[in-house]
């Protein structure tokens, strides 16, 4: 499991049909094989690690599914590793398991950075105002909510630390919704 605070970004080095490889923040010192760690919002395992690099096996759909797959060597992604069972929970729950990728706009309300993103139809229903929702692994909360768009405040920190500072119109970003709010909606739809 997750939060959404995201510890650090990362350069991807490579990335095959099956396998990509980031580059390793120094403050990841206490990874291992098997350590999960969510990648631009996406769970992956880690399967090889030196100084310098860390490296996940990715299955095809995972590829298909999510960003990754339109990632290019340069591209930073966002990092967070598994929360300890001991740890502070400081975001809201997040999976790992991406749901659809949306597409970006961007719009400035006075001093606050409003990030607008097109969602995919089918996770309209799990969408709540004022509700958690990840973008790209980081934990927001939805502030607006229309149609198939949905708008998220951005604090300057975020913006500094995390990839979301980059993003440009038309680009794609991994979604996650609100996990309770799936389950609460699926209780409800089976009654």
């Amino acid at each position: 499991m997750f939060t959404g605070i995201i510890e650090a970004t990362a350069k991807l080095l490579k990335i095959g049909q099956n396998e990509i490889i980031l580059e390793r923040p120094k403050s990841f010192d206490d990874i291992k094989i098997g350590s999960s760690i969510a990648v631009s919002g996406v769970c992956l395992s880690v399967i090889a690690f030196d100084d310098a690099s860390m490296s996940f096996d990715v299955v095809s759909t995972t590829l298909q599914k999510t960003k990754l797959g339109s990632l290019a060597v340069g591209d930073s992604v966002n990092l967070e590793r598994a929360m300890k069972a001991d740890g502070r929970f400081e975001g809201h729950i997040v999976t790992g398991h991406c749901e659809g990728v949306g597409k970006i706009r961007l719009g400035q309300t006075g001093g606050n950075m409003m990030l607008q993103v097109e969602i995919p139809a089918d996770l309209k229903k799990y969408i709540v105002l004022h509700g958690s929702i990840t973008i790209d692994g980081v934990a927001l909360t939805v502030a607006e909510y229309s149609g198939n768009f949905l708008s998220v405040a951005i604090i300057p920190h975020t913006l500094e630390h995390s990839t979301l500072g980059a993003l440009k119109p038309g680009d794609a970003v991994n979604i996650e919704t609100d996990i309770l709010g799936k389950y609460i909606l699926q209780a409800h739809d089976n009654r």
